[in-house]
């Protein structure tokens, strides 16, 4: 009875010692064996294990955000007057540059009008 105290009151922490950066969360992820074969290469290469490559791939991941209903809408107010433009351009080489120029300012005038309307300044 006497060794069994001993041995209690003596505690020896034994075994592999406690990590400093414990990671606590797991994330589950689903692949084929394609995208499996595929990441277990690239990290084979790297000389890390798979979960290892995993953390750094998707630190170093640059996420794109879909694109809202207004990007889309200034995308296509782009086009037009891309398009415009390319009309522009084959106007001034038919009729010259200089009838064109006199064309941009009159329509630029006509813009600025119905701007000052709508914003009333």
């Amino acid at each position: 009875m006497e060794k069994e105290n001993r041995r209690t009151s003596i505690s020896r922490a034994g075994g592999r010692p406690r990590k400093k950066i414990r990671r606590e969360k797991h994330i589950m992820v689903r692949l084929t064996v394609a995208e499996h074969f595929i990441i277990a290469g690239k990290s084979e290469k790297a000389g890390m294990r798979i979960s290892e490559w995993f953390r750094r791939a998707a630190a170093g991941a640059r996420v794109v955000q879909n694109t809202t209903p207004d990007d889309l809408k200034n995308l296509r107010v782009l086009a037009g007057m891309a398009n415009n433009l390319n009309q522009l351009t084959k106007l001034a080489h038919q009729q010259g540059i200089f009838t064109l120029a006199k064309s941009c300012r009159k329509m630029i005038g006509q813009i600025d009008g119905i701007l000052k309307m709508i914003w009333g300044k």
